[in-house]
């Protein structure tokens, strides 16, 4: 992962308009974000959004100072230099000729077919990325890749 990209885990309130709050307040401030991923999270009313973000370091005080002014937000944790656990989510939609050797680097079938066949893989985002490629390399007929989760190993 590049210097430059950082990784925040922001817990906020649920709303209709959280995220689009969130992601306007970064954008208006000129940051690029690479990837959004918001899920739910163990409390009640709240999500789990995972931002990763490219942007130095003191930019990213910048972004975490400008972020805790939303009401809608909690918390807001670095991730960046912490021991993370971190997986990405790739499906994609193949040659059946291709299965095979998808299958052997990691690749689960989610839906067989005689002429393609979607299979889906999972891993850190480097992982992730190195599949990507070997789809590309295959001829891949469609593919969603998601954006990172991202938990502390550690509390």
């Amino acid at each position: 992962m590049s210097d430059r990209i950082r990784v925040l885990s922001v817990l906020v309130e649920d709303g209709s308009s959280t995220l689009t709050k969130v992601a306007g307040m970064i954008r208006r401030r000129g940051f690029h974000v690479r990837a959004i991923t918001v899920g739910p999270s163990g409390e009640p009313g709240r999500s789990r959004m995972t931002l990763q973000i490219d942007a130095g370091h003191a930019e990213v005080d910048q972004v975490k100072k400008q972020l805790e002014r939303l009401v809608e937000v909690v918390e807001i944790e670095d991730l960046t230099e912490h021991d993370v656990h971190s997986r990405e989510l790739v499906v994609a939609r193949v040659k059946a000729s291709a299965v095979p050797e998808l299958v052997a680097k990691g690749a689960r079938v989610l839906e067989p077919g005689s002429v393609s066949t979607t299979v889906e893989f999972a891993g850190e985002g480097e992982e992730v990325g190195a599949f990507v490629e070997e789809l590309r390399r295959h001829g891949n007929l469609d593919v969603v890749r998601s954006g990172p989760v991202v938990m502390r190993r550690t509390a």
